[in-house]
C-alpha cells in the first residue's frame, strides 16, 4: 500500500494512531509530529514493486484505494481477495442497523410472510423517521450528511423507512467540488430480504412442530445449517448477502438499512469479526437502532432505543 495524498495521510494519522496505544495520554499535535517523522523513517528503506517483481503476484493499493494495480493475479482466491480490496478504503463512516416495526405477522407469532405494520410498528416508523434525519442526516453543526438507505423488497421493511425525509441537499465534496444529492433515496434489494422458510412460512413454531416435527427437531440441533424445507439456511443468508457486504464496504457515505432479524445477525457478525456460526445468537430486538462504525482497530458499536416497548406486551415472540 502507497499513500501520497498528503490530506489522506493527516487523516489516517488523526484518526488510526493519535489515542491508539503507542500514543495514549499524549497530546494530538505530539503524536501526530511524531508519527510523520515515523513515516519519513520508513520512506528511506520502503522499496516499491516494479517490474524486476513482475514474477510476483502482488496487489498494490495506492492512496487508500484511488488506484489498484495487481500483476500475476491468478486463481479463484486470489481474485476474490482482489475483488475484496477494490472496495476498501479510509474515509470514516458507520452503518444503521434498524429491524422494520413490528408486523401482523410479529403480533401473531408467524414466521416470514409480507404482512403490513401494526399500529405500534407504524409509530415505531414515525419515530424511526424523526430519529434519521436528526441523528444521521445532519452533522453536529446542522449542515446535511449525504446518506443512503436501503430497505429489503418486502412491505414491512418499506412500510418502516418511508417517514425517513428525501430532501435534495447541496454539498461540498473533500476536492472542493459542489454538488446536489437526493437525501437517504430509498433503495429496495431483494437480498435484503428475510430468511425464506420455505413450506413453513407463514407458520408459528408450534404449527411447525406440529406439522414437521422431524424439522423442528432438525432445527433445534443445528439452527445454523439447517435450510427449511424448500426454504433457506443461514449459510444460504450469507452467500445471499455477500455482495451487498462488499457494497457496504465500499459506500463513502453513511448507509441505513431497514430490514429483518436474520438479516443483521449476519451483517452485524460480519462487520463485528465474529465467527459466523455465532451470528445466530445475535440479539436484534425490534424498536432499536444499531450503530456499527468501521475503525483502524475493528468496529464499534452502539445501540438505541428509539421507541420503547409497550408495558406487558410481547412484540416480537417468533425468532429465525
Amino acid at each position: 500500500s502507497v499513500c501520497r495524498d498528503e490530506r489522506l495521510v493527516q487523516q489516517t494519522i488523526l484518526h488510526a494512531k493519535v489515542g491508539n496505544h503507542d500514543y495514549e495520554g499524549v497530546d494530538p499535535a505530539v503524536a501526530i509530529a511524531d508519527f510523520e517523522a515515523r513515516i519519513r523513517h520508513y520512506e528511506q528503506v520502503y522499496q516499491e514493486l516494479g517490474p524486476p517483481e513482475k514474477h510476483l503476484a502482488w496487489i498494490q493499493i495506492v492512496d487508500g484505494g484511488r488506484q489498484l494495480s495487481m500483476n500475476n493475479i491468478r486463481g479463484f482466491l486470489p481474485s476474490r481477495i482482489s475483488q475484496f480490496l477494490v472496495n476498501l478504503h479510509v474515509d470514516c463512516r458507520s452503518f444503521y442497523l434498524s429491524r422494520h416495526g413490528q408486523s401482523e405477522y410479529n403480533r401473531l407469532g408467524k414466521i416470514g410472510g409480507d404482512s403490513d405494520l401494526t399500529a405500534h410498528g407504524e409509530a415505531y416508523a414515525k419515530a424511526l423517521g424523526e430519529w434519521v434525519d436528526a441523528k444521521v442526516s445532519l452533522a453536529a453543526d446542522g449542515s446535511p450528511v449525504p446518506c443512503r438507505l436501503w430497505t429489503s423488497s418486502l412491505l414491512r421493511t418499506r412500510r418502516t423507512a418511508r417517514h425517513i425525509s428525501t430532501p435534495v441537499v447541496s454539498y461540498t465534496t473533500s476536492d472542493g467540488a459542489h454538488l446536489d444529492w437526493v437525501q437517504m433515496r430509498p433503495k429496495a434489494f431483494r437480498n435484503l430480504d428475510e430468511l425464506y422458510a420455505g413450506l413453513c412460512d407463514g407458520m408459528t413454531y408450534e404449527e411447525i412442530a406440529d406439522n414437521y416435527p422431524d424439522e423442528a427437531e432438525a432445527r433445534g440441533a443445528d439452527k445454523f445449517q439447517y435450510r427449511y424445507p424448500r426454504g433457506e439456511s443461514y449459510t444460504d443468508l450469507i452467500a445471499r448477502l455477500e455482495p451487498l457486504a462488499h457494497e457496504l464496504e465500499r459506500s463513502r457515505e453513511p448507509v441505513v438499512i431497514v430490514a429483518h432479524q436474520a438479516i443483521h445477525r449476519v451483517l452485524f457478525a460480519y462487520f463485528m469479526g465474529m465467527p459466523r456460526e455465532e451470528c445466530i445468537h445475535v440479539s436484534i430486538p425490534l424498536n432499536t437502532v444499531i450503530k456499527i462504525t468501521p475503525t483502524s482497530n475493528g468496529c464499534e458499536e452502539e445501540r438505541t432505543v428509539v421507541l420503547q416497548h409497550p408495558k406487558g406486551e410481547l412484540l416480537d415472540p417468533a425468532s429465525h
